[in-house]
């Protein structure tokens, strides 16, 4: 699982076998040692109707609707997003999306369990 955060923006990407784990099991999640601290992130499927996204105790979660959950993960659907809005009248942008193989053939990463990337199709 991959996250990016970019000013009011998150974003999670996730591999095959990660997407089968959150569909079946409900949550996924993973932590980057820190000295001193551990930051957590995770998606867990929830009981409400949209995507959001807290941040508490070094957690960083974003909640998906089971029904969206199950939706995405078995269909050729690429990402879910949501403009969360922010209480001084801003929004957060939340994305979770499937990993893709990379079109640069020279990438150093294992991408077997990678999505294929229609980009690549013949």
């Amino acid at each position: 699982m991959k996250i990016r955060i970019k000013g009011n923006s998150l974003r999670y990407r996730l591999t095959k076998s990660e997407v089968s784990t959150l569909a079946e099991q409900g949550i996924i999640q993973e932590k980057t040692e820190f000295p001193g601290n551990t930051l957590t992130y995770a998606i867990k499927a929830s009981q409400s109707d949209e995507l959001t996204a807290d941040f508490q105790q070094s957690t960083i979660t974003l909640n998906i609707p089971q029904n969206i959950l199950k939706q995405w993960a078995g269909t050729d659907q690429v990402g879910i997003e949501k403009h969360m809005p922010l209480r001084d009248g801003g929004s957060f942008f939340l994305l979770l999306e499937k990993d893709f193989k990379c079109i640069d053939v020279d990438a150093d990463e294992d991408q077997s369990d990678f999505f294929e990337n229609p980009h690549l199709a013949c």
